[in-house]
């Protein structure tokens, strides 16, 4: 399989201009200006790159959104606020191929009108926040960013904005929220950022891995891109896989590839017990799968959400056998309880309260009431909030005590014997 994304990932000092320059970069430059942005936008397109930072929507689709003549500066901003737990391949690329990405910026912001852009980086990214900064120094120094760059008569700014570490920031809308200076809360849609989004004007957002991918759309053409992956689902994913594995780390395979194989070639097989219990593929927020689920997927769009589960980030989490499921649920909902915005009552109310529940089972027992009104209370989160916070802690709720009873009748005992 071709490498798009981690082909430079070995390589000395791959992190620098000069190593990227003799490794091919930048070249996409030179053709994308005898195209006009248009064209590149429909080479995108035709590309079916769908966006890899959890919502996979097609990223060509979303910048042909930007409104015409409306006089106003368009603004393309880079969601590096990687927060989503099990998710750590946005990191990778920003320490070892941050021009790259500033590659793919370019690109972006040439087909979209854009002439200021913004790399919003979590702010506890040290080494990534320390790589990218330099690459953009460096693209300064050598007229790859600022006035008329490459020489073309295009003028493009970059800038490097760090958050305070906050997770709902993550969310498109937060995101904008921040870079302008207020708090981070997301903002009701519509409208949409492509029409109103930072300062009140047209601004797409894409993820790290998505922008990262342009340079080989443009360089190989589309058609290239698609010839891995699947019909729907095109071209290559980064998975970022932690847990009971013997090889954790940053992968990246072809859109379809069965997570079976997945596990045994590229991570080493399952570690502790040796047996598959768990597998959450998308990071913490998307459904859980079984062991048999997990070995009869492919890692797709379509195969996952046949199975009632989501691609996601990426953020894979592998849990051998003896993993209590309701501990594993009680350490998400400390997450979410502790990152909700408050904004909405659901989600600030609703979080906590699971949380509170999950965390007395743990310690003292529970009865099948408590998991009924688990249930009850995920209804009440689901869709009825600004973003998807709420959902992202009411979908593995659900899905772990309808795909693991056991592990929750377990705690029953103890409650009945503390009754006693």
């Amino acid at each position: 399989m071709t490498l798009v994304l981690t082909n430079r990932f070995n390589t000395k000092d791959s992190h620098t201009l000069k190593v990227f320059e003799e490794s091919g970069g930048y070249l996409s430059i030179e053709k994308i200006f005898k195209m006009k942005p248009e064209e590149v936008t429909e080479e995108v397109k035709k590309s079916n790159i769908r966006g890899r930072g959890g919502a996979g929507f097609p990223a060509g689709v979303k910048w042909g959104f930007i409104p015409k003549g409306t006089g106003k500066p368009v603004y393309l901003a880079v969601n590096s606020d990687e927060s989503e737990p099990g998710t750590f391949k946005d990191r990778h690329l920003l320490e070892k191929d941050p021009h790259q990405l500033i590659e793919g910026i370019i690109i972006c912001s040439y087909a979209i009108g854009c002439h200021q852009a913004y790399i919003y980086i979590r702010g506890e990214f040290d080494l990534p926040y320390r790589r990218i900064q330099a690459a953009v120094d460096e693209a300064y120094a050598n007229k790859i960013l600022g006035k008329n760059i490459f020489g073309k008569g295009y003028d493009l700014d970059v800038v490097v904005h760090r958050g305070a570490g906050a997770y709902i920031c993550g969310e498109e809308t937060a995101l904008l929220e921040s870079i302008e200076g207020k708090r981070g809360n997301p903002r009701i849609k519509p409208p949409f950022p492509a029409v109103v989004g930072l300062f009140g004007c047209p601004t797409i957002i894409n993820n790290v891995e998505t922008i990262s991918a342009l340079p080989f759309i443009i360089n190989k053409g589309a058609d290239a891109y698609k010839k891995w992956g699947t019909e729907k689902s095109t071209g290559t994913k980064l998975f970022s896989v932690s847990g009971h594995v013997n090889k954790p780390g940053v992968y990246e395979v072809p859109m379809g590839y069965p997570l079976k194989d997945f596990l045994k070639n590229e991570c080493g097989g399952i570690s502790g017990t040796g047996t598959l219990k768990a597998v959450i593929v998308g990071g913490s927020s998307v459904p859980v799968m079984t062991a048999a689920e997990a070995y009869s997927v492919n890692l797709d769009y379509e195969s996952l959400a046949e199975k009632g589960t989501m691609l996601g980030s990426g953020g894979m989490i592998v849990m051998d056998d003896s993993v209590d499921m309701l501990w594993a649920l009680t350490n998400l909902a400390h997450f979410y309880a502790h990152e909700s915005c408050g904004q909405c009552t659901p989600c600030r109310e609703g979080t906590g309260w699971i949380g509170k529940i999950l965390e007395r089972f743990l310690r003292e027992g529970g009865t099948q009431q408590d998991l009924d009104l688990l249930n009850e209370l995920c209804d009440s989160m689901q869709g009825k909030t600004i973003c998807v916070l709420a959902d992202a802690l009411a979908m593995p709720v659900q899905s772990f005590i309808k795909k693991f009873p056991e592990d929750f009748k377990r705690h029953f005992k103890k409650a009945a014997k503390s009754a006693a």
